[in-house]
């Protein structure tokens, strides 16, 4: 499964969006939809404990199912790059907050302002901004990261990410101003999400030819001990400029992060309960169940917990690749997905553990439901030579549910006579032995896994499809593998999450738009190419009140769903974590919005046992 982290691609994570109707800025913040909470001069965010002690140590297991990392540099497409390098090492002008997902703060910039007619933003830079090198933050060093991400040597989401900011321009060694091509609310939030490098990284070299040069960032903390392709760990930089300033006040207390990779989730638990690491997040509830057991659990040596939060429902789901001539008929995505059986597996496999996905927005405001209403209309009509009919008259598409009643219509034997019709509609009949469109190929399907936890759906759902006809192929591969087919558009269905966002925007042209379909290692998956969807992005990038938001990602949500581009999977409502007891003391107050793997590197703390035990192994013995 491919997991895409932080919609937005910012260094922090923004998951809910405030309900007044305009922006609002300040010399301290700038916020997109509404108030800034806290104001100047706040002393901290009131989810960190400001008086936490520095040091200890925590030990996590990476968040992906990465096989290894070859380079330092999270900023290029070719390559892996270790777990979490951006938000510990890399830093940007502005920085979020874990309770108000549309509001930025000074981070590197001391100083945002918006010109009047909202067409430009400047900062000023904090003067106690240094890189890890001792050298000053420049407004130079902002311009040169912003023109080496958006060029043909970086990842190319940055170029979608950053595509409306027209230019930038170093006004004076403190002051750099953003430049747009458009007004939109949201640019001075992206502008602020630049992660910024020294000009020094590199020694002049092109950024894709950056692989294993030490970054020099500002962050909290620098690369430490590593065991190149296994494990890293990062360690706290004890000068680190912004350990006092307010919106780091009380956050990144460990000495010391170690992130270590194993490629099988059995051998990953397996060290967790060894006391290889501290800290693990469980995504498979049959694990969770069965697995995160034993006497170390009732002994309270271990800790499990289900964590609640207020994010928006992850999406995920097996995409398809419409570039496949197979796929490009909607009747026949259609078809696929009404022979997945999802109640007899969250029966059977998922201990009815979770919820399944509705559309792309789910359990958030801007989830479709049932038929537009006049705000969406308002938007579509236009569309109306571009859409089906239905999507003005239909209620908007639901996972197909399978019920076992026999009388009910909705048994699994009812989907599949279903499906055999539709892909009958688009051509395919079974003959000679398979499904065959009219110039007698096979339709074969494959779906690729990295870490093989979908064996145990595929499985099933195989057998479904096969009483169509259809072939399947279920194929594991290595991470870096399945990463560099991805990249290259080189599969038939994928699965895929994408961690939920109560703030969409601009991030989805990248995953959504025409631009993007063509463009190798971009976040459209599907290779949509749809001007209705296009022409909705725009509205919801160009979104001004909160209102207007709502209504264009619905509108979207809805256009999307009936066109059916994936077979939707399912979400929980909860964090499952697990972590060694005793270890570790968190804040009295838990943020709404979070990621739980972040929220415990940046605002938990070691245990006096803990941070004693780590000076104790750490102390220099003298000659």
């Amino acid at each position: 499964m491919k997991i895409l982290q932080n919609c937005r691609m910012r260094a922090w994570i923004l998951c809910g969006v405030l309900w007044v109707c305009g922006p609002a800025w300040g010399a301290h913040a700038y916020a997109q939809f509404g108030d800034i909470k806290y104001p100047a001069g706040f002393s901290h965010f009131d989810y960190v404990n400001p008086a936490a002690p520095k040091g200890g140590e925590i030990s996590l297991v990476s968040p992906t199912r990465l096989s290894n990392f070859d380079k330092y540099n999270p900023f290029t497409l070719k390559g892996s790059a270790p777990p979490n390098l951006n938000g510990l090492v890399f830093e940007t002008l502005l920085t979020g907050t874990l309770d108000e997902p549309t509001t930025a703060y000074g981070l590197l910039a001391e100083d945002v302002s918006v010109a009047p007619d909202r067409l430009s933003a400047t900062f000023r830079l904090n003067p106690k901004a240094r890189f890890h090198n001792g050298d000053p933050v420049r407004a130079a060093d902002v311009k040169h990261s912003f023109d080496r991400l958006t060029s043909q040597e970086a990842a190319p989401q940055y170029r979608t990410i950053f595509g409306e900011v027209k230019g930038v321009t170093v006004v004076d060694e403190r002051t750099v101003r953003f430049d747009f091509k458009r007004v939109n609310a949201e640019l001075p939030l992206i502008a602020g999400s630049l992660p910024v490098f020294s000009r020094q990284w590199g020694h002049g070299k092109p950024l894709d030819q950056i692989v294993t040069d030490l970054p020099i960032g500002t962050g909290p903390y620098r690369i430490g001990r590593v065991n190149f392709g296994k494990d890293i760990s990062y360690e706290r930089d004890p000068d680190y400029w912004a350990k006092d300033l307010n919106v780091r006040r009380g956050m990144f207390n460990f000495d010391r992060i170690t992130f270590k990779i194993y490629k099988d989730n059995t051998a990953q638990l397996e060290a967790f309960k060894a006391g290889e690491f501290d800290y693990i997040q469980a995504f498979i509830a049959r694990e969770w169940a069965r697995a995160y057991t034993g006497k170390q659990f009732d002994k309270g040596e271990l800790i499990k917990k289900e964590l609640k939060h207020g994010n928006a429902g992850d999406f995920q789901g097996f995409l398809f690749n419409t570039r496949r001539d197979k796929f490009k008929d909607v009747r026949v995505r259609q078809a696929i997905a009404l022979a997945m059986d999802y109640e007899w597996m969250n029966r059977q496999l998922f201990y009815n553990a979770y919820t399944r996905v509705r559309g792309y927005f789910v359990a958030s405001d801007f989830e479709a439901r049932g038929k537009p209403g006049p705000e969406e209309l308002a938007l579509l009509e236009p569309l109306r030579g571009k859409l089906p009919p239905e999507v003005f008259t239909q209620d908007v598409p639901l996972p197909p549910v399978t019920r076992l009643d026999p009388a009910s219509g909705q048994t699994l034997r009812d989907h599949l006579r279903q499906a055999k019709a539709l892909l009958a509609e688009a051509g395919w009949t079974y003959r000679d032995g398979a499904l065959r469109n009219t110039r007698g190929e096979a339709l074969r399907i494959e779906f690729l896994d990295s870490g093989g936890s979908m064996g145990r759906v595929v499985t099933p759902y195989a057998k479904n499809l096969e009483k169509l006809g259809i072939e399947v192929n279920y194929k594991v591969i290595d991470f870096a593998i399945l990463q560099k087919r991805m990249d290259v558009f080189d599969f038939d269905i994928i699965s895929n999450r994408t961690v939920g966002n109560e703030a969409p925007g601009t991030e989805l042209l990248e995953r959504y738009g025409t631009k993007a379909a063509d463009i190798e290692g971009s976040g459209n998956v599907i290779g949509l190419k749809d001007p209705a969807v296009d022409a909705l992005l725009e509205k919801v990038i160009s979104a001004q009140t909160r209102p207007d938001l709502v209504a264009s990602v619905r509108a979207l949500d809805r256009v999307l769903r009936f066109g059916h581009y994936a077979v939707p999977h399912w979400y929980g409502g909860v964090h499952r974590v697990a972590y060694r007891a005793g270890r570790f003391e968190q804040p009295a107050v838990t943020p709404r919005y979070y990621q739980p793997e972040s929220w415990i590197t940046s605002t938990w703390w070691g245990s006096a046992a803990n941070i004693a035990a780590f000076k104790s192994a750490n102390a220099k013995v003298a000659p």
